[in-house]
């Protein structure tokens, strides 16, 4: 039997929200496409009890969470830990317990994400879900890794908005405004005097 060590492992990579969503329709599609319905039916009551149970324990936690027994309200850190980490921002919006409005998760979302790919919101539109966004600090280099030619800066960002805003169903970029021209500034010689008569 080997001794303890005081090495803690690494932590484990932060599972992600739209993944797991994803896996899980893949899994209802295979399950449905073999052809017994009672199966599928089965697995989708399933997934709605484990929403449901895992919803209403979130809802507890949050209940304690804001309502201390003293009446002081939560610990400041510890709710801002909470709201903001990712993972659990995900699964209060998905079940409808997150404290804060959407555009304040989206604000989160890219500050998640500002000091490698910065970004700032042009605009949330709740009917659709089609949020806009523009590179934000890049000159028009695309040295924020959110325009130009590198999509990895904008899969990250919306990765993040993901996480925080699930609501959130599109993300469009806008455009950066072309760099203005500079003005030539025109040397040329001064018109000559007209000359005088002696």
């Amino acid at each position: 039997m080997s001794a303890p060590t005081d090495r803690q492992a690494p932590p484990a990579p932060t599972p992600s929200a739209e993944e797991a969503g994803r896996r899980v329709e893949e899994v209802l599609d295979r399950l449905t496409r073999n052809g017994d319905p009672e199966t599928g039916a089965a697995a989708e009551e399933l997934v709605r009890v484990l929403m449901d149970f895992y919803g209403a324990g979130l809802a507890r936690v949050m209940h304690h969470l804001e309502r201390t027994p003293d009446g002081t309200g939560p610990h400041p850190a510890l709710r801002a830990a909470l709201l903001g980490d990712p993972l659990v921002t995900s699964l209060l919006a998905l079940h409808d317990l997150h404290p804060e409005d959407t555009e304040a998760r989206i604000g989160r979302a890219l500050d998640s994400v500002r000091g490698r790919h910065p970004a700032e919101a042009a605009g949330f539109d709740p009917d659709t879900g089609t949020l806009r966004l523009r590179a934000a600090g890049s000159g028009g280099s695309g040295g924020c890794g959110c325009s130009g030619e590198d999509g990895a800066g904008r899969q990250s960002v919306e990765a993040a908005v993901s996480s925080f805003a699930p609501e959130v169903t599109t993300v469009e970029w806008e455009a950066e405004p072309a760099a203005a021209e500079p003005v030539l500034l025109q040397i040329s010689r001064r018109p000559s005097a007209p000359a005088t008569a002696s």
